[in-house]
């Protein structure tokens, strides 16, 4: 290589090192520690290998690059404003503060090129499983002889704290199993964590783990050796049915006084260390944020030959478009996050006569249908898809030689599988799915937040939703599951209250956004709710609450809110007490989020201010219920774990039976203090 090159290659990465560094003590706050050591591989690979087009982030078939060790957002702030993508030099100088585009940790809806939302370690590691296993179905199903579509890497930079995390032990054994050849990890390997030297808490052998799990491994020496870095990318791209991870030694905060200690880890170097970093990277100690013009010309080039690619695959988009308009449209379509015209005009719709379903069945029954109208729904269970009811009879898996199947095995790796579906969401061109019983919800709630946060548009099934599942006991029974996810921003929770119900469910969870959707879906068999003597479950379940069965008179003196299976307990102790002369309505409430976004009109309507005897009956947590029942009324509820047994027989040792419902009733009416019996949580 000439020596003005590496010159320029070096002046290049310094630049990108002291941006991070300026960027870190302007805001007094962050981590320049990982920008200092990383910027050499960065550099290499966004500079000769990275495929990307500045003026159009989203181009369906750029190469993805994630920084799961989202605490090095610096690097990544840096790396953007100079390969040219809309982030100008008064946004790095914003870092760190309120309403800027840069905040401490990479945030996908807020800045441009961003691919998703990280921090959380080992999370960034997942969505990197779940972009590639969505190149892999989306080549397979769309690229045709002579058309190649679909055709691009997923490069994550990870850390020592992403690989100590359990989400990146599951990613990566999934991964290693898939064969997913298009997966390249950077593994910043500079030995150091907050506390101290990683050898406090992390003494095994990385790569000898990743060779277990199936993977291509490397490890380059020298972290600024540039042409070593690119060797080792390229042979990890030549490996085409293995991950590959390359572990590049470097030295955490290098050049500064601090490197190689935790100190340079997390907090601003100070400004004495960081003059003296300055000159000894031949930088003028006294210029902040200085970009030499030579670097600024040079690092657009890769963003223009990014644009010249993206040019060149329009055009062979167009003439595939020629010969497969069908794939081209769903290709379209897919990436518009549209749906597809008529998409569900296959919904079942069932009656009392067809007989009690359980509604993780009619979830099942909505999902067969969905599949065939919309062929990007792309998921699976974490080995419970018998039981979930999420295995689509007739079809095959997403194994390796079958990328173009939709439904995925898991295995027992509910936080990766949360992780993957984020990516696969954020990736675009799917509509993502995963489903697990809902006690194991909270396995995967940092990838549930995350997802949330980053707007994703995400289907999450959690089916087992209460004490009603019976034998297996507390250990599997929920009871603080369901307000855990309620107290999620920007997550709607469903709790559907029969078949039709939850068909609407799904409806509502694919026509979203911006926002993901959770399921909670019952073990046991439901009744199917009469459509048409009782209120519509399409219009009802869309509002979030709606009136099911009204007074006879139109005038409820008490009202009885339910949620999933205790909707059809309610309506049996409606009956009862309409029979001792008493005015119930009966609500059923699948979702306190859609609820909450009608107008007060609409909400007074089906929960006048002037009913406040209300019972909300819901086999969970009671927190949140005060809301909805006023001062005035009650719930039936959980406050202590289950017990293992006939579900029917533990559901009305913990009062959800009619008979509790209306004794209930009857005392709230009578204005005396009501709530089942208090047990011990302990014995």
């Amino acid at each position: 290589m000439p020596e003005n090159q590496q010159s320029l290659d070096q002046l290049s990465v310094n630049t990108l090192r002291l941006l991070s560094v300026d960027m870190v003590q302007e805001a007094n706050s962050g981590h320049p520690g990982l920008p200092l050591g990383a910027a050499p591989m960065t550099y290499v690979l966004w500079s000769r290998f990275l495929r990307f087009n500045p003026q159009d982030p989203e181009w369906p078939n750029r190469d993805r690059f994630i920084l799961s060790a989202g605490h090095g957002s610096a690097l990544l702030y840096s790396l953007l404003h100079l390969y040219g993508y809309d982030l100008p030099m008064s946004e790095l100088k914003r870092f760190r503060q309120m309403g800027s585009k840069t905040p401490g940790h990479p945030e996908s809806n807020l800045t441009a090129g961003v691919e998703v939302t990280t921090g959380p370690l080992g999370q960034g590691f997942a969505n990197g499983l779940g972009m590639a296993m969505t190149e892999a179905f989306q080549a397979a199903t769309y690229n045709k002889p002579g058309h190649t579509v679909v055709d691009h890497y997923t490069y994550v930079l990870v850390s020592d704290g992403d690989l100590m995390e359990g989400i990146a032990s599951e990613a990566a054994s999934l991964a290693g199993h898939l064969k997913l050849g298009k997966m390249i990890y950077l593994y910043d390997d500079n030995s150091i964590s907050l506390d101290g030297p990683t050898s406090l808490a992390y003494t095994e052998d990385p790569m000898a783990r990743f060779d277990a799990y199936g993977w291509h491994t490397q490890t380059v020496g020298d972290g600024n050796d540039l042409d070593a870095i690119e060797a080792a990318i390229r042979e990890a791209q030549n490996e085409t049915d293995r991950p590959s991870i390359i572990a590049v030694k470097t030295i955490i905060g290098f050049g500064s006084p601090l490197e190689g200690t935790n100190k340079s880890h997390g907090s601003p170097l100070g400004p004495d260390n960081v003059r003296k970093t300055k000159e000894f990277l031949g930088w003028n100690p006294d210029e902040k944020f200085f970009v030499p013009e030579e670097v600024k010309q040079h690092l657009l080039e890769p963003g223009q030959r990014g644009a010249q690619l993206q040019q060149e695959w329009n055009e062979q988009f167009a003439a595939y478009k020629k010969e497969f308009s069908n794939e081209a449209q769903a290709f379209e379509t897919a990436f518009s996050h549209d749906l597809p015209q008529g998409w569900d005009a296959e919904l079942p719709v069932f009656k009392p006569a067809d007989g009690p379903l359980a509604t993780r069945q009619a979830s099942g029954k909505a999902l067969v249908a969905l599949k065939k109208s919309v062929p990007y729904l792309f998921g699976g269970s974490a080995d419970l898809a018998s039981s979930n009811d999420m295995s689509t009879k007739g079809e095959e898996s997403f194994q390796p030689g079958r990328y173009e199947d939709s439904n995925i095995w898991f295995g027992v790796r509910e936080h990766a599988m949360g992780g993957a579906l984020n990516g696969m969401a954020r990736h675009g061109g799917v509509r993502p799915y995963g489903g697990t019983f809902l006690n194991f919800s909270d396995y995967m709630r940092g990838s549930i937040r995350l997802t949330a946060l980053a707007q994703s548009t995400a289907t999450f099934v959690f089916t087992h939703d209460s004490i009603g599942l019976g034998e297996d006991g507390p250990t599997h029974q929920p009871v603080e599951q369901i307000i855990g996810l309620r107290t999620v921003p920007n997550l709607i929770v469903l709790r559907p209250a029969d078949a039709n119900e939850t068909v609407e469910s799904w409806r509502i969870a694919l026509t979203q956004a911006e926002t993901p959707v959770a399921l909670i879906l019952s073990r046991q068999k439901l009744p199917v709710l009469d459509q048409e003597t009782m209120g519509s479950a399409r219009e009802g379940v869309a509002k979030g609450a709606y009136i099911l069965k009204d007074a006879d008179n139109g005038q409820p003196e008490l009202i009885l809110i339910g949620t999933g299976s205790e909707v059809s307990l309610a309506l049996e102790a409606q009956e009862k007490l309409t029979q001792e002369g008493v005015a119930v309505r009966v609500v059923s409430m699948p979702s306190w989020e859609l609820f909450e976004l009608e107008k007060p009109e609409y909400q007074h309507q089906v929960l006048p201010p002037t009913v406040r005897k209300r019972i909300a009956i819901e086999a969970g947590s009671p927190i949140g219920w005060h809301k909805y029942v006023t001062d005035e009324g009650t719930t039936i509820s959980m406050n202590r774990f289950g017990e293992s047994g006939p579900g029917e027989e533990v559901m009305a040792e913990f009062g959800f039976s009619v008979d509790n419902v209306v004794k209930q009733a009857r005392e709230l009416l009578k204005g005396n203090d009501v709530g089942i019996e208090k047990k011990e949580v302990l014995k």
